[in-house]
């Protein structure tokens, strides 16, 4: 990239922008700007207002190499090191998946019978199977502040990322981290089961777009050869450790309705919510016993 950036706030955020949409990235005004108000500590406001504020050769050292990342594929969030979702900013680490918008619906779908449980008893207790970042279990504790949640991966990384970030929002003292694969390590009984879990199939995962392939972990991608594996073992474990009249609710492939509703179904479940995703596919099922 042989072009200088330029020192003073509204040119560098336009060369920048240039620069992403000439390597044809997707939303190149978006990236820019979060890239150059992040490593410069400036807001939109300022650059609207000030667009001739000094930014320093630290500074633009540190645009520069972000930019270079982004061109190279890297996703926008991945080099910032955080996403925000539902409202909460999230870090994220190399075994974490990005937590994403569809997401969002699996709260949605389970926040009301949170909210109505907590009021009821006093309480609420979740379970975040393959919480990667906590995004699930620490949106609903930031809802619902009678709740307390467990958050499940296999991924050690992914664990010290999720209780730091319960830490960053003020939840730790609600949130528990535990290193297990599904509910090996898991005792006691909760009133919400909740996971997205991995279910792209494993031949699949090549053919998923460059950013997830190349930068999301693979382990939290794919759900075995027919992407199904993680909802055979929910189905067939959950009941173990879901209190009377709780609710499992997990996020599916937009395809998946279908398979996933039968494996719960001859698992003893009856399908008491779908939901679908802000591009109207299938996203979320909702189960209770």
């Amino acid at each position: 990239m042989a072009d200088r950036l330029p020192a003073a706030l509204g040119p560098l955020l336009r060369a920048a922008r240039e620069r992403l949409a000439a390597a044809g990235i997707d939303d190149p005004a978006l990236d820019s700007r979060l890239i150059v108000e992040h490593f410069s500590g400036t807001t939109r406001t300022q650059a609207i207002a000030e667009p001739g504020h000094e930014v320093g050769s630290a500074t633009l050292s540190a645009v520069e190499a972000a930019l270079r990342r982004r061109v190279a594929g890297e996703p926008v969030h991945r080099i910032l090191g955080y996403r925000e979702f539902y409202g909460l900013r999230l870090s994220l680490s190399p075994e974490t998946l990005e937590p994403r918008p569809d997401t969002e619906t699996l709260v949605d779908a389970v926040l009301p019978f949170a909210r109505a449980t907590a009021e009821r008893l006093g309480e609420c207790r979740i379970l975040d199977l393959g919480t990667g970042t906590g995004a699930i279990a620490l949106a609903l504790l930031s809802a619902v502040p009678a709740a307390t949640a467990t958050g499940v991966d296999i991924s050690a990384d992914a664990l010290a990322t999720a209780a730091g970030n319960a830490r960053d929002l003020g939840l730790g003292e609600r949130f528990k981290a535990l290193h297990s694969n599904w509910f090996e390590k898991v005792s006691g009984r909760y009133h919400v089961i909740a996971s997205n879990p991995p279910y792209i199939p494993t031949g699949e995962i090549g053919n998923l777009q460059d950013e997830v392939r190349d930068f999301d972990p693979h382990r939290a991608l794919g759900g075995g050869a027919d992407g199904l594996g993680p909802y055979r073992v929910i189905a067939a474990e959950a009941a173990g450790f879901l209190e009377t009249q709780g609710k499992v609710a997990v996020e599916i492939g937009h395809t998946q309705k279908n398979e996933v509703s039968g494996i719960f179904a001859a698992a003893g479940y009856r399908l008491a919510g779908a939901h679908p995703d802000l591009g109207g596919n299938d996203r979320v099922l909702v189960f209770e016993r």
